[in-house]
């Protein structure tokens, strides 16, 4: 260190002296152009479905020039003893710097040259290219030679979009429908009514218990007076899921005490519970089913009609509305089918391994959230693996295609459609359309929300010259419906003697 600094102040007059001509010098060239400098080479080969390897060799020349101009701005920025910022010499830098400063010069060479190779070649990539950078070295001299691989786009011949043929299902709204849709909103608006002395326990029905919960290894149990129970196959105990709750409970009659132990989930919401095995006992007290509310003015009121053809009326246009999305949803169907079996090509391996895993994410998340334990959801995961590669297949084949489509109808959304589509999903959810947005926003679904509302206008536009065929509903699905509506049907005991006041279903 002592001999830098002797050779530093050695050089430090000689260095000042000359430095007003270099400044000159350099405020002379400011005003020139700066000539372009020497082409990489660039090659292109093919390595699998949807991927490239791309071979460059940057010139000697380009890493001389890179260098002066990596050292003319260390001069400019480095700080060396016995020198004023800015007037430090060449081989002084690149004894000080030489090491860092080569690795830099390399980094900037091999990212400017991967860059400028794929948009030279017009490669359209997936991601980023994969440039191994920590294993390639810097020549001391000749040219730098460098390799990489990228996933593309596939490219594909899209089958004609017009005249595509489709079948549009003639769905009416029958009387049994409007009957059972009236049936189900008397029961959204009835009241839970105790049921007579000694009755059981039925599917379907509301108690009221006195709960305990004891969690193992908890020192204390925690007790829930008048907790109501619903009695359904997978219902829950205070904060507990306890699948097949009506087996449990059916039949049961006020007084009784029903216990069982539940393991629950590992990957459970509530902590205190999390993978632990609860002890649940229910000591029933009242036992209540849903009367369906009266077709009286209280219950139109609440649907702002008079009587009950008024009614009828409004429940038919709602559900014409919904036969009309239905019968919108099964027109697309055919569309994205017709699309997928008459356009071949090759997906990007790499990207299907990466989209399978994401689906199967999604699956296993989506089974425990609905209560499934995880001994249950293990014994499907060879089902779910094979499943979900299939998925990302069709997912990522829909996504190029209907991404080819938008660019050969030239469709494109702009931020009002995206912002009005948004809204409209608002006011359905009762939400503010803003703070949806931002929540889309924060969680990455704006994207794809904006590829959505793309795709439904490529769907818009392809139904306009679609060749579409009129047929009449399935008979023998109607038929099943209706025996099943049959079967199902079922009229509550008589009301004797309510212990407890009734309460409106919530």
């Amino acid at each position: 260190m002592a001999e830098e600094e002797q050779q530093s102040e050695g050089l430090a007059e000689q260095e000042q002296s000359t430095g007003l001509k270099e400044e000159e010098q350099s405020e002379g060239v400011k005003e020139q152009e700066k000539p372009e400098g020497p082409k990489n080479t660039v090659t292109i080969e093919e390595a699998g479905p949807c991927k490239k390897k791309v071979i460059v060799e940057i010139p000697e020349e380009a890493i001389k020039i890179a260098t002066d101009e990596q050292y003319e701005t260390l001069r400019k920025e480095a700080l060396v003893p016995g020198f004023r910022k800015g007037r430090a010499p060449r081989r002084l830098l690149e004894k000080r710097f030489g090491k860092e400063t080569s690795e830099q010069i390399k980094l900037k060479l091999l990212a400017d040259a991967s860059d400028s190779a794929v948009k030279d070649e017009e490669l359209d990539i997936l991601g980023e290219p994969d440039v191994d950078f920590e294993n390639i070295e810097l020549p001391e001299d000749g040219p730098l030679r460098f390799d990489f691989e990228v996933e593309v786009r596939p490219e594909f011949e899209l089958p004609p979009l017009e005249g595509i043929p489709v079948t549009r299902t003639k769905l009416e709204v029958t009387d049994e429908q409007l009957d059972r849709e009236i049936e189900r909103l008397q029961r959204w608006a009835g009241v839970w009514t105790v049921r007579e002395e000694d009755a059981a326990v039925e599917p379907e029905d509301q108690i009221i218990a006195d709960v305990i919960l004891k969690a193992e290894d908890a020192e204390a149990e925690d007790k829930l007076d008048n907790a109501e129970v619903y009695v359904r196959r997978n219902g829950f105990v205070g904060a507990i899921p306890v699948e097949e709750l009506d087996k449990l409970l059916v039949g049961a009659k006020a007084g009784e005490t029903k216990q069982t132990t539940v393991d629950v989930p590992k990957t459970y919401f509530r902590e205190e519970y999390r993978g632990k095995k609860v002890d649940v006992q229910i000591e029933i007290k009242d036992i209540k089913w849903l009367k369906p509310a009266a077709m009286d003015k209280t219950f139109f009121d609440r649907f702002g009609v008079e009587k009950e053809d008024e009614l009828r009326e409004k429940v038919r246009d709602n559900l014409h509305g919904q036969l009309e999305t239905q019968v919108r949803t099964e027109m697309t169907e055919q569309i994205y089918k017709h699309l997928l079996d008459n356009t071949d090509f090759d997906l990007p391996l790499d990207v299907v391994a990466q989209q399978a895993s994401t689906v199967l994410q999604r699956q296993y998340t989506n089974l425990i959230m609905r209560g499934l334990p995880r001994e249950q959801v293990d014994e499907h995961m060879e089902q779910l693996r094979a499943g979900s590669e299939d998925q990302a297949k069709t997912q990522l084949k829909t996504f190029f295609i209907m991404d080819k489509v938008a660019k050969q109808l030239e469709i494109e959304v702009s931020e009002e459609e995206i912002n009005g589509r948004i809204a409209q999903l608002a006011i359905q959810q009762g939400q503010r359309p803003e703070r949806m947005r931002e929540e889309m926003a924060r969680n990455g679904s704006l994207a794809q929300f904006g590829l959505q509302v793309r795709e439904d206008k490529c769907i818009a536009k392809l139904l306009e010259s679609a060749e579409i065929t009129e047929k009449k509903p399935d008979k023998k699905a109607k038929k099943t419906r209706k025996t099943k509506k049959k079967s199902t049907k079922k009229a509550p005991k008589a009301e004797k003697k309510p212990r407890r006041k009734s309460q409106t279903a919530g």
